[in-house]
């Protein structure tokens, strides 16, 4: 059985049973039928994994645009994360707004519809994430927002002088450069 609980708008966190005994464990991590149950009905078509060496690396802020934005379902493989999302759905209650998450190997799912920028932090070495999305990728409608963006002040809980962080996320605009050009496609 899993519980969801909502923890901002309508991002939710799925926790998951887990069967231990002296070998290991055993957890069931993805089971549609189970998912629908629950009220979580997006159909994911793509999965994804991204590893990284080094506590403090940064992956983000990034979303994809209309016909191409993406739900994620995201879950912590190997180490932990900080994850970060902003809601960037004109008409939600909580428009330009952030929250966090704190994702590790054992804990469950981490769900972010679309309408959300995404990034994370990793907060140990030899950290290993997995995602479903639910639509594809797409070169051409990708996009984000620069992690230090001061129109949200996102509070990365680490030593800023030493973050890695890609060229191309380095290079991410500010949000209220983007926000005329793309809102009506989030």
């Amino acid at each position: 059985m899993i519980d969801v609980h909502k923890i901002f708008s309508d991002v939710k966190y799925i926790s998951l049973d887990v069967h231990n005994d002296k070998r290991g464990f055993f957890s069931e991590t993805y089971n549609e039928e189970i998912f629908k149950s629950c009220g979580i009905s997006d159909k994911f078509v793509q999965d994804n994994i991204s590893y990284s060496f080094k506590k403090n690396t940064l992956r983000g802020l990034h979303f994809q645009l209309k016909p191409f934005s993406q739900s994620k379902l995201i879950k912590v493989l190997k180490g932990s994360i900080y994850d970060v999302f902003i809601d960037l759905r004109k008409n939600s209650d909580e428009f330009e707004n952030y929250g966090f998450f704190e994702l590790n190997e054992e804990n469950g799912w981490l769900l972010i519809p679309n309408g959300f920028a995404h990034g994370f932090l990793t907060t140990s070495d030899d950290t290993m994430v997995i995602y479903k999305v639910d639509n594809y990728y797409n070169k051409e409608k990708e996009t984000g927002i620069i992690w230090n963006d001061s129109s949200f002040n996102i509070e990365w809980p680490c030593d800023k002088n030493h973050l890695i962080v890609s060229e191309k996320d380095q290079s991410l605009s500010t949000w209220n450069d983007i926000k005329e050009s793309f809102i009506e496609e989030i």
